[in-house]
């Protein structure tokens, strides 16, 4: 009887998220430092048995259109058809269109069950270029570690030093596609020969907050623009005691803030949820540069 792969497919937060402009194959240069929170759909891989990709589990009905697990079973089979695939599950547990890069971690989650399941023929896939071609979210979700991360996404540095962070989530339950925000904010073009970015490497949760204050997310006025109830939801998350930072992650519309401790981030996430039933909020922690 096959044995399934499980891989989760966690939460990717943008701390900080930079534009510099649209590049001239449409694209857009970024500077962002990305982590993953402890929450995450589950993607199932039945190597070896025929079967498609099958999506359950209490945010379900939200996705439409073509799924990204599809995509990546038909550039996987590309690639290498000698690979063992079969039957996909996806257990949809985070808001779709959120800022989480949840599709995008789907997509990784499989790459990777589908990398467990074939060790013989591992070796010869070129899993960063698939990762690459499936969106830009992609390689940063597939390395599934922290990292600071530049150009359209697969230039990767880790985050190092990158402590451990405590954080509340909230997203108002309304989906916001990342064109659309990327429409608004309508950046200039992208400076040729720009220096290559050189990553810190953080000393403490002080450094990070402040590296964060400076660095900010260029996407949060046009997603605000777009979708105002996002302010709200900051605003929110601003007003719990202990927040020390609040910001969009992403394209919007989901929000986090930070917080001194797992008590005083899970009494913010309670507290907001309960002003507000309608919204999806979950607390949380953020991976530090050691998980």
């Amino acid at each position: 009887m096959p044995v399934s792969v499980r891989e989760l497919a966690r939460a990717k937060v943008n701390l900080t998220l930079t534009v510099h402009g649209r590049r001239a194959d449409g694209y857009h240069d970024l500077e962002s430092l990305v982590t993953f929170a402890g929450l995450h759909d589950v993607v199932t891989l039945v190597p070896g048995e025929a079967g498609g990709v099958a999506v359950a589990g209490p945010l379900a009905g939200y996705i439409s259109g073509e799924n990204l697990l599809v995509k990546a079973l038909v550039l996987l089979r590309r690639a290498d058809p000698g690979l063992r695939l079969g039957p996909v599950r996806l257990e949809k547990h985070l808001p779709v269109a959120a800022g989480l890069g949840g599709g995008s971690s789907d997509a990784a989650a499989l790459l990777r069950a589908v990398r467990r399941a074939n060790p013989e023929r591992a070796a010869g896939v070129p899993w960063p270029e698939i990762a690459a071609r499936l969106g830009a979210d992609v390689p940063v979700c597939l390395d599934d570690r922290p990292a600071l991360l530049c150009g359209v996404g697969n230039d990767l540095a880790p985050a190092l030093g990158l402590p451990l962070l405590h954080a509340a989530l909230v997203n108002p339950g309304v989906p916001l596609p990342t064109a659309r925000v990327f429409a608004a904010l309508n950046a200039g073009p992208a400076p040729a020969g720009a220096p290559r970015w050189v990553p810190p490497a953080f000393a403490s949760t002080e450094h990070v907050l402040d590296y964060m204050r400076k660095r900010g997310n260029d996407l949060e006025p046009a997603a605000m623009a777009l979708l105002p109830v996002i302010r709200e939801v900051k605003a929110a998350l601003e007003a719990q005691p202990g927040c020390r930072l609040a910001a969009m992650s992403g394209s919007g519309p989901t929000c986090f803030g930070l917080y001194g401790g797992r008590e005083s981030a899970g009494r913010a996430a309670a507290a907001i949820a309960a002003a507000h039933p309608g919204w999806w909020v979950k607390s949380t922690t953020l991976a530090g540069a050691g998980a």
